[in-house]
């Protein structure tokens, strides 16, 4: 899902010109995916604080903001009009069906993209009951990790899952060591935080689709 295109070094963007993106919409009568040019333009002084909303998102679906900021990193480079190849816009990288799934109408509005990014994440962890789990299917999707059990072995979702762990497991570590200077100054070095992993007892994965053709994933 992470962007191959229209990357940034600055996760703020402070220029007010307008910017050519690729927009993708599911067109309702076909069904199908629809890319058209559109232009975005971001004003000096109105970019939103990303850090915040990622907070406030994160607080409200109760997902660790390290989790939401290092899936960002990997998806976009804090990039809010990166599109991928396969079509996946904004910050989260999310693919339109994802963003109709979650309400977004406008998945290059930060506020919007993190929200649905992070209440997806929310939705996979509850799903799979395993970081590790949940962050390759946001990636490949829940049938796809329901299918195999496990993380799929495409070399993308493989690469994905472990670029984000080891972002996520050095912010950890990062975060234990101040909180540890803070309560002890006379402390130096943190416990060690893993990076997100499967459990130790294996999980197995339910998965069966019903008469309407939903699938249905669960744990246990």
């Amino acid at each position: 899902m992470a962007a191959a295109e229209v990357h940034s070094e600055n996760p703020a963007v402070t220029s007010g010109a307008p910017r050519a993106v690729w927009v993708v919409k599911v067109d309702s009568r076909s069904g199908k995916l629809v890319r058209s040019l559109a232009v975005a333009e971001l004003r000096v002084g109105t970019v939103p604080d990303v850090r915040s909303l990622i907070d406030e998102a994160a607080k409200s679906f109760d997902v660790n903001p390290l989790l939401v900021d290092s899936v960002i990193q990997v998806e976009s480079n804090y990039n809010p009009f990166a599109v991928s190849p396969k079509g996946a816009q904004g910050l989260m990288q999310l693919m339109p069906a994802t963003a109709q799934r979650f309400g977004v109408t406008n998945s290059f509005d930060p506020k919007q993209n993190i929200d649905a990014g992070v209440r997806y994440l929310k939705f996979l962890q509850d799903t799979f009951q395993d970081d590790r789990l949940a962050i390759a299917a946001y990636n490949a999707g829940e049938k796809a990790v329901a299918k195999y059990g496990d993380v799929p072995p495409y070399p993308e979702t493989v690469s994905y899952v472990s670029k984000v762990g080891k972002k996520y497991g050095q912010a950890k570590r990062a975060a234990g060591k101040d909180k540890q200077v803070k309560d002890d100054p006379a402390q130096s070095e943190a416990k060690n935080v893993e990076e997100p992993k499967a459990s130790d007892e294996p999980r197995h994965i339910l998965a069966y689709v019903d008469p309407e053709g939903k699938l249905h994933i669960g744990t246990r």
